[in-house]
Parts: structure tokens; sequence; C-alpha cells
């Protein structure tokens, strides 16, 4: 799938080195993708890990609590960096505590951050662009704005990337409901954004193909089509031909879920891609659930057949 999305993008790759921080599900998928286009790639792993390995990819071990955090030789030739690492538990960002001073001596042409668009709140399902005033309701979601804020303040050539629920193969409805685990929970009008792994990586592809002038400062990673989490699942099941839960009223079971799940209720917004589909011409390989989860299956058909 990867293949695809780089045979598709107008960025060939450049000269220099990328430094992927965080070599989780969105930073592994894009370091392949980066390299596939010739240009050598570092990854980072927490150390006694598991490095992300591959044709052009060196893992590189980043330990945020020293200063700094990997050899400074490492970086060398480092030209642009993507930055998928959460804040930590204090709140600050780990690689701009641990890094930050390295980073603003090389040579770079492109910082990447990988935000979320919880730095937008609530907003009762209306729709929610770059130009909106962030409102931050969540502590995850302010301390998101706070390393946003504070990766601004350092003058690099930051592009921030606000990204709603990400799926993509391993991360769809699928093994839940073949297990008995899902959960079809109805809360009546709320929806939720998500983007497809691959179009997380396209949109970086095609944001790297423009001219500096032209690479928005912030820009929101998203789909075509927010809708009810009951409606995905809904889907997903047709496509297992297989029967879904019995419908739970969030009203009737929110005292019963965790804090981390009443907070992923607790927010209702529709995330524009506006800015990148129409003003930047980014072409959605996954415009919606349906295509995605399509493909997604497909996919994990593949692995489980060897």
């Amino acid at each position: 799938m990867v293949s695809a999305v780089v045979n598709r993008s107008p960025w060939s790759g450049a000269s220099g080195r990328m430094l992927v921080l965080g070599g989780g599900y969105s930073g592994k998928n894009f370091a392949v993708a980066v390299a596939a286009t010739g240009m050598p790639v570092l990854i980072s792993h927490r150390p006694g890990g598991a490095p992300v390995v591959g044709e052009g990819i060196n893992p590189v071990a980043f330990t945020s609590e020293l200063r700094p955090g990997l050899e400074p030789t490492a970086l060398e030739d480092v030209t642009h960096v993507l930055v998928t690492i959460p804040p930590g538990r204090d709140g600050r960002d780990p690689v701009l505590e641990s890094l930050g001073a390295i980073l603003a001596d090389l040579p770079l042409r492109w910082l990447g951050y990988l935000s979320t668009s919880g730095v937008y709140g609530d907003r009762a399902g209306a729709w929610v662009q770059e130009s909106d005033t962030p409102a931050p309701g969540l502590l995850r979601s302010r301390a998101r704005l706070a390393c946003e804020q504070a990766w601004q303040a350092t003058g690099l050539p930051l592009q921030v990337f606000r990204l709603p629920a990400i799926y993509g193969p391993g991360r769809c409805p699928f093994n839940g409901l073949r297990s008995g685990s899902s959960r079809l929970i109805h809360k009546p009008a709320q929806v939720f954004s998500r983007i497809h792994v691959d179009d997380i990586t396209g949109a970086l592809l095609h944001n790297l193909a423009l001219p500096c002038a032209q690479r928005p400062a912030v820009l929101n990673l998203a789909d075509d089509r927010p809708c009810p989490s009951s409606e995905t699942l809904g889907y997903a099941a047709h496509l297992l031909n297989c029967k879904l839960p019995e419908v739970e009223p969030y009203g009737r079971i929110q005292e019963s879920l965790s804090p981390m799940a009443r907070s992923f209720w607790s927010e209702n917004r529709r995330t524009s891609n506006r800015r990148l589909c129409v003003e930047l011409g980014y072409q959605l390989r996954y415009p919606s659930y349906r295509e995605g989860f399509r493909a997604c299956l497909l996919e994990e058909e593949r692995w489980a057949g060897g």
C-alpha cells in the first residue's frame, strides 16, 4: 500500500537525510515511503525496543530523558525531520526538550510535527478549520497545543499537522467484531473524523513537493466523511458478513466507561480538509472509511495468507 502512495506522490525524495522521531504506526509508514524514494532515513526507537528495519532505513535509539537523547553524530546530513512523539507526562515535548538545541544547528529544510485535531476542543459537531482559534478542553489536547506553540517559537521550518482518529491495516474494527469484543455505542448527533495512515503519508509527501513558501504552517489531515462510530462499525460488519452487537445508548453506559473512553466521547467536531484537498490539491487515496476499510480488509487477508 505504501508503494502506491509513493507512486502517486509528486515528491521524489531529496538530497540529505530524513529523521523520523517516533517509530510507531504513522512514523514507520512514512519512513518506509521516504526510503522508497531513495532518500536515506533514520528512525528512532526506545532503548531495548524493537527497531524499525528496512531497505534505506537505519534505526537509532532515542532516550528523551537524556540531553541530548541521541548521539549528535547520528544526525549528520539530516535535513528533514518528522516528529510523531506525543507530549511527556509533564505535558512538555520530549523531543524539543532533549534535541531542540541540536536541531537548531542543523541545516533543516523541513520539520513536520504530528499534532491532533483535539486542540480545537468540542464544537458540538461543527466543522473546524485551521483559521479557528484552538480551544482544547482535554488535558492531553492542551498539552498538544503547548507543544505546537513551543515548536513554533523555535523559528525552525515547521509544519504542524492536526490529525483526527487514525486507522489502517491492523487498526480497523474487524478483529473486535470477530472476537465479539466490539461495542455498538450510540450517542445522538455524535460524529468523528478520521484519516487513513496512507493518506497521512501521502499528504506529508505532497507538502514536501510544494515550494517552501506554499507550505501552510498548520494543516488539518482528515478524510471527507465524518460520521458516527456506529456507521463505521456497521460497514465493517457488512464487509465481514457478521452480526453487529446490541446497540448501547451512551447515556445508559457512560458511567461504566473508563475515563479515557469518556473523554473520547466528550467532544464532537468535524475536521475540514478544505485547505489540504482544495487549496493544496491533494487527492485522498481513501476519501472515506468505505474505501479505506475495503482496502484494509484485503491487506489483512493477505497478511493472514502469508
